[in-house]
């Protein structure tokens, strides 16, 4: 069964293979999913290299602080609240039924180790600054893509001032992830990449997973390879096309 939301619809199926696994599917596509037994399960490829980088920063059972640019069903902030028992986050979400939603089909934590603010996620981003978030992650869509003031080197830089000096910013890249690469690049002193090798060369279409710090990575490569579905990080890294930056109004 379909419902509306604020920006459009929101179904939830049961994985047929795992019977405790609801999907979030927003306007036809999987959104989020959530292990109804199992907090720390995550389905998607790509947030388990978002798990792998944000424990390099923050190991487990360590203090957190997370901001969420995207909430949808906030899948990786829960594994997070499970994780890292001290973790306080906000996941912000543009779409006001879905936030509302949410808390309603899954059961997330209560604040302060969750708070779900409604709201425009550069604006929320912009007022960061100073507020030394152990991590963000920007995992915000849109008709099936990023919104383009979420991408900009602008938009970059505000997630760099609003981290803590160790700080990370983890970013779920799709289409045009070289822009992008690029933007943060020139953003951030230290950006690595976790994804499939056919990902990567453009043999087919899927989630890149980047980490951007102003400190270095440690090595990865161990956790990285025992993931399992194939999947290599990215860390001697060469601009391949020009930064993006914001449209003058």
């Amino acid at each position: 069964m379909e419902e509306m939301t604020t920006m459009g619809t929101a179904r939830i199926e049961v994985d047929p293979d795992r019977p405790s696994l609801l999907i979030l599917y927003l306007d036809g596509v999987p959104s989020s999913a959530i292990d109804l037994t199992d907090p720390e399960y995550l389905e998607f490829e790509y947030m388990q290299h978002m798990r792998i980088l944000a424990e390099a920063a923050r190991p487990r059972g360590t203090k957190m602080r997370a901001l969420h640019i995207g909430g949808a069903g906030c899948a990786l902030a829960r594994a997070f609240a499970s994780s890292h028992p001290p973790a306080h986050q906000l996941a912000v979400e543009i779409d006001a039924i879905l936030a509302h939603k949410v808390r309603e089909w899954f059961p997330l934590p209560r604040s302060p180790q969750l708070r779900i603010r409604v709201a425009e996620g550069r604006t929320v981003l912009h007022g960061q600054a100073g507020r030394n978030w152990d991590i963000i992650v920007r995992d915000a869509f849109a008709q099936g893509t990023v919104p383009y003031q979420l991408m900009t080197h602008e938009a970059a830089v505000d997630a760099r001032n609003a981290l803590a000096p160790d700080g990370v910013y983890l970013v779920n890249l799709s289409r045009h992830y070289k822009p992008e690469l690029a933007t943060l690049m020139a953003a951030f002193d230290h950006v690595v990449a976790i994804t499939d090798p056919a990902v990567w060369s453009g043999r087919r279409y899927g989630n890149i997973t980047v980490g951007a710090s102003m400190a270095p990575w440690p090595e990865m490569h161990r956790e990285v390879y025992r993931l399992p579905l194939p999947a290599r990080i990215y860390s001697d890294l060469t601009p391949s096309a020009a930064p993006l930056h914001d449209v003058p109004e």
